[in-house]
């Protein structure tokens, strides 16, 4: 059993963890962090590093073929110490989407060390709310998306967003709303993100992809994740939440067509108790679509949430609900996870340690995910990822638009990220208080930043919706706009 193989990134990331504190490494690895140019194009020795092991007779600098040497044999070794598939990550490196998530791991380390959580010099995903138009009035919509603002970034200004973005060395951009596929310009910037190298995501109502020639040229245009949200299984409840009827066919047509077009695909549901008995036939409708992968969205009482708040689970409910998920996992060909981060914890308790959520996602089988957790784990906002909304502004999360932290056509990004307060805040979680500031599991969950803001005013307060926190249910006024460096 101790020998059986296990995924061949984790084990590279876990080994890469422990040689990089050794007094050997430690003067070679600062090194990665570095700036070097290529074709007239900037980038790291770490990116150009991973590039030329994809790509072994590509043109580049001494010092990027230098550690394109070392970062070979050191993950060969580390690998094969930690019984990874070597095929695995050899594969993975050839996709320009990894490198870019391998790279700011490695410049995180030689600029951080370990730190726990990761510090990392940019954020692996970008969620772009890329208009607030939509064609959907969902009751729980955190943008309250309906028209288009007068403020909207420029086609120019978009195009110069992903160059930043690029720039920074982000290795994903999800592209959300209101919902993009009804914008003009979504097809232009999608490309623009593909051919940067980036991973490209779309979180959608799905509608738009019913119609099997745009999902088509959406794959074309170089869109590798599909994610539709589809709220129950059945669909006038689907419809009355969406608020337009017949959204659920459409919806679940379009996921079908992504699912033939070969996408990576998941439904995304979001969880009130208006669905929390469906969770059985939710997954049932999942297995029957083919999708891949099934998310249990926390439901945040932002934007049009707050008119519904009382359709919140209670810490008790949420708890059931992720045991379930849990147990799920084990029974379906399915991936199912939760974007709560108390998953992490429940995750890990109910399988006495051996399998654990690191960040929003689930791994089922490998122990080996446990021994990153804390190093990665837990609510995301400001530390692995931020959000951007559709005026360049940027927050700690989509579901967090009150806390903005500065503007992308004012400041550069890399600065934002970098400079931010509220950033640095949220990557120490020794400043998170009462009960999520003392509990065993803060390092793997942390608690939701967003449902603690909305709940309690406080960024950094205790998330209600855990079951080992006391804090009562409450939803405060809604901070005003808060604008920070």
């Amino acid at each position: 059993m101790a020998n059986r193989k296990r995924g061949g990134i984790p084990a590279l990331l876990t080994g890469l963890r422990l040689i990089t504190e050794t007094p050997i490494t430690r003067p070679l690895i600062k090194k990665l962090a570095e700036e070097v140019e290529n074709d007239g194009r900037k980038t790291t020795v770490a990116l150009e590093a991973l590039r030329l092991i994809a790509e072994p007779n590509a043109n580049s600098c001494l010092i990027a073929r230098f550690y394109s040497k070392i970062l070979r044999l050191v993950f060969k070794v580390v690998v094969l110490y930690f019984h990874g598939e070597e095929e695995e990550v050899v594969k993975a490196i050839k996709d320009p989407a990894v490198r870019r998530g391998l790279a700011l791991v490695l410049e995180g380390l030689a600029l951080y060390g370990v730190t726990v959580p990761q510090k990392l010099p940019a954020p692996f995903l970008i969620v772009w709310n890329f208009t607030n138009a939509c064609n959907l009035k969902c009751k729980h919509c955190y943008q309250k998306a309906s028209l288009p603002l007068p403020t909207e970034l420029s086609l120019e200004e978009k195009l110069n967003t992903i160059e930043q973005l690029d720039r920074a060395g982000v290795a994903a951009v999800a592209f959300s709303g209101g919902e993009p596929t009804i914008h003009p310009h979504f097809p232009i910037v999608l490309k623009a993100a593909s051919d940067a190298g980036m991973y490209t995501a779309l979180a959608t109502n799905g509608l738009a992809l019913a119609d099997p020639s745009f999902a088509e040229k959406l794959k074309k245009l170089g869109l590798r994740y599909v994610e539709v949200s589809i709220d129950s299984a059945d669909p006038d409840k689907h419809d009355q939440f969406r608020g337009v009827k017949g959204a659920w066919e459409k919806a679940v047509r379009g996921l079908r067509n992504a699912v033939e077009l070969g996408f990576s695909t998941a439904m995304a549901t979001t969880i009130t108790r208006l669905n929390l008995d469906e969770i059985d036939d939710i997954l049932d409708l999942a297995e029957e679509i083919g999708v891949q992968r099934v998310v249990f969205f926390n439901f945040i009482p932002v934007g049009r949430g707050e008119d519904i708040v009382k359709l919140d689970l209670t810490p008790e409910e949420r708890e059931e609900l992720l045991k379930k998920i849990y147990l799920e996992n084990q029974k379906r060909d399915l991936e199912i996870f939760s974007t709560a981060p108390q998953f992490a914890r429940v995750s890990c308790i109910l399988s006495s340690g051996r399998q654990i959520a690191p960040t929003h996602f689930y791994v089922k089988g490998d122990p080996i995910i446990s021994s990153l957790a804390e190093y990665i784990g837990g609510c995301g906002a400001g530390r692995i990822y931020a959000a951007l909304q559709p005026n360049g502004d940027v927050t700690p999360c989509v579901f967090i638009p009150s806390v903005i932290v500065g503007n992308i056509t004012k400041r550069s990004f890399s600065s934002i990220w970098s400079e931010s307060e509220v950033f640095k805040a949220l990557r120490d979680r020794g400043k998170l208080k009462d009960n999520c500031g003392t509990c065993p599991y803060k390092y793997v969950c942390g608690g939701c930043r967003a449902r603690a803001l909305a709940y309690t005013g406080d960024i950094l307060g205790p998330d209600p919706g855990c079951i080992l926190n006391t804090t009562k249910l409450r939803i405060n006024t809604v901070p005003k706009p808060l604008v920070v460096g």
